[in-house]
């Protein structure tokens, strides 16, 4: 594990060489959050099976991004036949049953001081290039999460982004939210939002107890939310980009907001974006 302290948190960033039993298809292995300790609180975030210390991959937990091989709903992105491209992870392979594996991981090199960690990575898969810089900056109570993804193939390299943050419940198990203005929501069985306050009707129970849905952002919008916690005051997280959807996901360990970006990348073109978390002060 790789660390980032000063006097307020401690934050846990998995190694993508040694650690590649927490890795796996889904999330980028470099600048992966673990979690985040309060030097009087202790861990601030949770997961999916939390407190279980070994989650299945594709679960995780803490503040992992994805740069996505396919949709929600399947459908490949980044895929040529037999092959495919899971950017940060590496390339791909399914077996007999399907199910998709990384083949080949990507190689991560890693810049460590005590408050910033940067990890640079270059992979060319079938008719794929890329590189991508993740630069991850603790200040005081605020944490930025930075992406450079560039195009360094002859074709565009077309596909999904989103970041899946877990948030933890409060200790009644429920969960509010403060959303934009104007943000919409469709009635369903496991959310409520009023006015700019989203709320959850009931706890969820256990791991596969959770509720999926799609928050509807107001147009030409970054996501900006303020979330409430069991030993903080407030989580506020904002995207530095306007999201193309933002999945609203909880279960009965954590819930979770996740903005999505359509990435779209002729060769040469570079992008960047931001996420940034400010842990508010213990209660």
């Amino acid at each position: 594990m790789l660390h980032l302290a000063n006097a307020e948190l401690t934050v846990d960033l998995l190694d993508p060489v040694a650690e590649h039993a927490h890795l796996g298809p889904r999330f980028c292995w470099g600048g992966y959050i673990w979690q985040i300790h309060d030097q009087h609180v202790g861990d601030l975030l949770t997961g999916p099976e939390w407190p279980k210390p070994d989650p299945v991959p594709r679960n995780g937990q803490g503040l992992p991004e994805s740069f996505r091989h396919s949709t929600m709903t399947g459908q490949p992105l980044l895929w040529d036949g037999p092959i495919g491209l899971a950017p940060g992870a590496g390339q791909l392979g399914r077996d007999a049953e399907g199910n998709v594996s990384v083949t080949q991981p990507c190689h991560w090199e890693t810049e460590l001081t005590p408050t910033q960690a940067i990890f640079r990575t270059a992979q060319t898969v079938g008719h794929w290039s890329y590189e991508i810089e993740r630069t991850i900056a603790l200040k005081g109570r605020h944490l930025r999460s930075t992406s450079r993804l560039t195009n360094r193939g002859r074709t565009p390299l077309k596909f999904e982004w989103f970041a899946h943050p877990f948030f933890a419940l409060q200790t009644d198990g429920l969960q509010v939210v403060t959303l934009p203005a104007g943000t919409q929501l469709a009635e369903n069985i496991g959310y409520k939002l009023t006015g700019r306050t989203l709320t959850m009707y009931r706890p969820f129970i256990g791991v596969d107890g959770g509720h999926l849905e799609f928050l509807g952002l107001p147009t030409g919008q970054p996501l900006v939310a303020t979330l409430t916690h069991p030993k903080l005051t407030s989580v506020h997280f904002t995207t530095d980009f306007v999201p193309f959807k933002c999945v609203l996901w909880a279960n009965g360990n954590t819930l979770s907001l996740e903005p999505y970006l359509a990435l779209d990348l002729a060769p040469g073109e570079t992008r960047e974006w931001n996420l940034t978390y400010d842990f508010g002060p213990a209660k």
